[in-house]
């Protein structure tokens, strides 16, 4: 099983590569971020047609996430427990049957947290203990889990290009990386960082000819529980796509399980 997570940047701007991109790789679950499009404007059957089934959580303009599956919904869930007044939509889950039970799946675009200095970084940070204390009732069920997204934490310098010139940016910030620290403390696992130590990057920004110098970061994350983690065969990241006429400013992140 093939499940994968990708900030696709706006779905009306990318619906084009992201259908090449289905077609030519196949994955089983698909985990969006930032679809920028209220649930009865997203795309779903030209996605439909490819044979996935769709759950969305949209926001008009902004924010929004979606997961596409191969397999049927168990159930979904959408929006991170723990804030009722949030109206983000910046979370959605859900659980596929596979032949040796239930994988659960949780689909995530963390606050940026830009500027520093505003509302903006302490929201980043009380979403982050939000997702643990959520993460933390969810591995207590003991079944395989997933939560992987856009989580907006650079974990470490050789996970920047440049560290230096994240000094000043929250995604770099020492209360953003000890949050991320406490999650995997929980009892999950960097599924990239588990096969690989090699500097490999998830975000290029369109600006400054980020691409053509390789001036990248690695903020696009999935986090395995143990009875997942287990499972893992391979992971990898479709660096290529980046390259691709119109693409998001991120690449896809993916993960190979044993079902």
């Amino acid at each position: 099983m093939k499940i994968v997570t990708w900030n696709i940047n706006g779905i009306k701007a990318r619906i084009e590569v992201l259908l090449q991109w289905l077609r030519e790789t196949s994955p089983d679950i698909v985990c969006l971020q930032e679809i920028k499009s209220v649930d009865e404007g997203f795309p779903r059957t030209e996605i439909e047609s490819l044979g996935y089934n769709v759950a969305t959580h949209g926001q008009k303009g902004f924010n929004g996430v979606a997961i596409l599956s191969k397999l049927p919904f168990e159930d979904i869930s959408r929006g991170l427990p723990g804030d009722p007044d949030d109206v983000q939509a910046r979370y959605i889950e859900a659980s596929v049957a596979i032949s040796s039970g239930v994988i659960r799946v949780g689909g995530l675009y963390l606050p940026n947290g830009n500027p520093l200095g505003t509302e903006k970084f302490p929201y980043k940070l009380r979403w982050m203990e939000r997702l643990i204390d959520h993460a933390r009732q969810q591995l207590a069920l003991e079944q395989p889990l997933l939560l992987l997204g856009d989580y907006n934490v650079i974990p470490d310098p050789i996970d920047a290009r440049t560290p230096a010139n994240w000094s000043g940016d929250a995604l770099f910030q020492p209360e953003s990386r000890q949050a991320f620290r406490r999650l995997l403390n929980l009892g999950f696992t960097d599924a990239l960082r588990s096969t690989t130590d090699e500097q490999i990057f998830t975000f290029w920004d369109y600006q400054a000819g980020c691409w053509q110098r390789n001036e990248g970061i690695r903020i696009d994350h999935i986090l395995t529980s143990p009875q997942a983690t287990d499972r893992i065969i391979e992971v990898g990241v479709d660096k290529y796509v980046r390259g691709w006429d119109k693409p998001s400013d991120h690449v896809p992140v993916w993960v190979k399980l044993r079902t």
